[in-house]
């Protein structure tokens, strides 16, 4: 049996073992794959593991043999799941390997947007508290958590993890989702609420036709002064020019995103040079104890499928 890994790097940089999913067949792993290349690559395999290599239509009908794909992130859009099923070809995703690592990241970004713990480091490394004539120095608004409203908009569970660190801020915890979840310590609200109360505004849901474009100009009108917005969830929620001209208009105060509507960003992204604006490279889900439970998890889901029991099916 031919297993095909088409985007294993990021997975995978070299601090992990593929050895325990070579030991279910004869494995295969490119770092990356041009998109040209995938129907090639993947050729006769029944097995293919995909992260964000696309995966449509005409791929599938280009490799009758393939019996299983296995999507390494939680998000499936790069699979077209519809297809897939018509032919009988089960579909899996990760679905809660980077929880606690997400949610750490999420308050990282928050904390440094309080702050500026980077800035105010390099600052002493340039001798600036040195030839300051106090004991203490600083020359960015210090802001405290506790008494602060977050608001979460998704409440799976990553959103779950991030309100309960947020409550051992002394933060009040609000939420809107499609399906409500009651749960101690957090409040069910309606967007318009969320958005009209909310100090801090996190985005924690999976990317839609619904949702795209969620943050926007009209929404971020609906917003309290000064607002700070995070996003580790999905580039594509937020209209990044509606977000830019309210960075620049002090409407948001700041913002901390770990996502962008293209990836790589691009040298246009109108985010890039806004103000009070911290923006990370994807990296909210990459430490080595969530990318192991991804490959543990992946393993899993094969032998499973194999095993004429599959799990985490996305195909149906």
């Amino acid at each position: 049996m031919r297993i095909v890994v088409l985007d294993g790097y990021v997975e995978n940089p070299g601090d992990l073992s593929w050895e325990p999913l070579g030991a279910l067949g004869e494995l295969t792993v490119y770092d990356r794959t041009p998109p040209a290349q995938v129907a090639e690559r993947i050729g006769e395999a029944e097995i293919v593991f995909t992260n964000k290599s696309l995966i449509p239509e005409q791929v599938l009908d280009a490799c009758p043999a393939l019996r299983y794909i296995g999507v390494l992130a939680t998000g499936y859009n790069v699979v077209d799941v519809e297809a897939a099923g018509c032919r009988g070809i089960v579909v899996t995703n990760i679905p809660s390997y980077g929880t606690e690592t997400v949610a750490q990241f999420t308050m990282a970004l928050l904390l440094e947007i309080c702050h500026q713990i980077g800035h105010h480091s390099r600052e002493v490394h340039a001798g600036r508290w040195s030839r300051n004539p106090d004991f203490s120095f600083w020359d960015t608004p210090q802001l405290e958590l506790a008494g602060k409203t977050l608001g979460l908009i998704g409440y799976g569970r990553i959103g779950r993890a991030v309100g309960r660190l947020a409550r051992a801020f002394g933060m009040e915890v609000q939420a809107w989702t499609r399906t409500p979840r009651p749960e101690e310590g957090c409040r069910m609200v309606s967007r318009e609420e969320l958005f009209a109360t909310s100090d801090v505004i996190s985005l924690h849901c999976p990317l839609t036709e619904e949702n795209r474009g969620l943050i926007n100009r009209e929404t971020i009108r609906q917003m309290k002064d000064g607002v700070i917005l995070l996003n580790t969830a999905r580039g594509p929620l937020i209209v990044e020019q509606d977000l830019r001209e309210a960075l620049d208009a002090g409407k948001v105060y700041a913002a901390g995103v770990d996502v962008a509507s293209t990836e790589p960003i691009g040298l246009d992204n109108p985010l890039l040079g806004a103000p009070n604006c911290l923006i990370t490279p994807h990296i909210a889900w990459a430490t080595r104890a969530a990318r192991q439970r991804l490959m543990d998890t992946a393993v899993e889901n094969l032998r499973r499928f194999l095993e004429g029991q599959p799990v985490n099916r996305v195909d149906r």
